[in-house]
């Protein structure tokens, strides 16, 4: 069977890259394979889980390049040469442009740990999201998988999982159950999906 080629953009740790490569292992990504993993780090342990399971990497550096756009074309770039049908952007620190979500319309999946509408947009990554959630006093966060285009998590949306907030709960603690209760499980769930309909289509 044809399968999708995914790649994966990540920044820091590749905890979700780790959920998908888990995941496929277990043979349940069975419309998509893991192609191709680009970090905008060179430091990042993603690219180390990458190796580790015999998956292409790349590092593609905004200072080495100059600007955004010649970032973004090299990224654009790696993703057709390579024949890649989904972009996954599992913790990637850096924002994309019109010009490039544009390109590949419905795409592009991107995980938030939050339920959109709730502590989104421009600013809203990592800890500060799981911050404003207890400081704001919600009873319930959770984490959701979304269509990427040009509004920060501004894009339709695929896959959303509740996470109870717990009286004692700090925003590192929250963090984690959020990614063990909800991201790690929606996010490879909706890839297979969407790999899924590519495949369909093709």
């Amino acid at each position: 069977m044809k399968k999708a080629k995914i790649a994966v953009l990540v920044s820091g740790g590749g905890t979700n890259l780790q959920a998908l490569i888990d995941y496929e292992k277990k043979g349940l990504l069975k419309s998509g394979e893991i192609s191709l993993v680009i970090s905008n780090k060179k430091e990042a342990y993603a690219l180390t889980r990458a190796e580790n399971n015999g998956i292409p990497t790349s590092v593609v550096l905004k200072k080495e390049l100059g600007s955004q756009e010649a970032f973004e074309e090299k990224i654009m770039d790696l993703i057709d040469d390579n024949g890649i049908d989904i972009i996954v952007l599992a913790g990637f620190m850096s924002i994309l442009s019109e010009k490039f979500t544009t390109h590949y319309p419905k795409r592009i999946i991107n995980v938030h740990p939050a339920l959109i509408p709730s502590f989104c947009g421009k600013g809203f990554y990592g800890l500060k999201v799981h911050e404003a959630a207890l400081a704001y006093g919600v009873k319930v966060t959770g984490a959701t998988v979304h269509f990427v285009n040009e509004v920060p998590d501004g894009g339709e949306i695929i896959a959303q999982k509740a996470v109870y907030i717990k009286e004692d709960d700090t925003p590192e603690t929250l963090q984690k159950r959020v990614m063990e209760e909800a991201e790690w499980i929606i996010l490879p769930e909706s890839v297979e999906k969407v790999c899924s309909k590519i495949v369909s289509e093709k």
